[in-house]
């Protein structure tokens, strides 16, 4: 994961040419997380939303379980509602994408370790009835139905689904059919759209 590495350097090297500010630790994985956060009770921690080893809210979560009051910041490549979500469910103060400059990064680290909330509670209530949609539309769905989504948003042909899950063709078109009417997924692109929106894929 050389970018994260190569990111986080950049970071660190911007954060500690801040008067207020000091870089505790710099780990890469989840499973460093608990033994760091132990060691060097941060006040902020950045958390990139994903690790090779699980994701940010794996992360969140280990580091709340020591350092309760620890506020975490996280930066990602993913502007989707799935990982605003995620990063609100974690308890996050902030969310950033990894485009942003620094200068808002360092911007945000003083901010949080203020107290500051930059996730609105506009933008968690709109989060929330999103998420609360998505729900409805999968508990709509059968999890054969999941998997064919699933499938189809990764490319395969009807006739290669038909084959990894063991089933007709014609029992694969009707189960494009009813996605279709359920969530109106029409084509490839769509189901990809789809299926992303739901989490069926990343």
């Amino acid at each position: 994961m050389e970018d994260h590495r190569v990111v986080a350097e950049g970071l660190a090297a911007l954060i500690n040419d801040e008067a207020d500010m000091t870089v505790v630790g710099n780990v890469g994985t989840v499973a460093e997380c608990l033994a760091a956060a132990a060691e060097l009770d941060p006040d902020v921690v950045l958390v990139d939303f994903r690790l090779p080893d699980g994701t940010g809210p794996d992360a969140a979560a280990a580091i709340r379980s020591i350092r309760p009051a620890a506020k975490m910041i996280f930066l990602t490549r993913e502007d989707t509602d799935v990982a605003r979500f995620a990063a609100v469910q974690s308890g996050a103060s902030a969310f950033l994408h990894k485009s942003r400059a620094a200068a808002d990064v360092v911007s945000a680290i003083r901010e949080v370790a203020r107290g500051k909330m930059l996730i609105t509670p506009r933008t968690i209530s709109t989060l929330l009835a999103k998420r609360r949609s998505i729900e409805a539309q999968l508990e709509r769905l059968t999890p054969r139905e999941k998997e064919v989504l699933r499938l189809m948003a990764e490319g395969h042909p009807s006739r290669s689904i038909a084959e990894e899950l063991g089933i007709s063709y014609t029992t694969v078109r009707t189960h494009i059919r009813s996605l279709g009417s359920k969530l109106a997924v029409h084509s490839k692109l769509e189901a990809i759209v789809k299926a992303r929106e739901l989490g069926l894929i990343n």
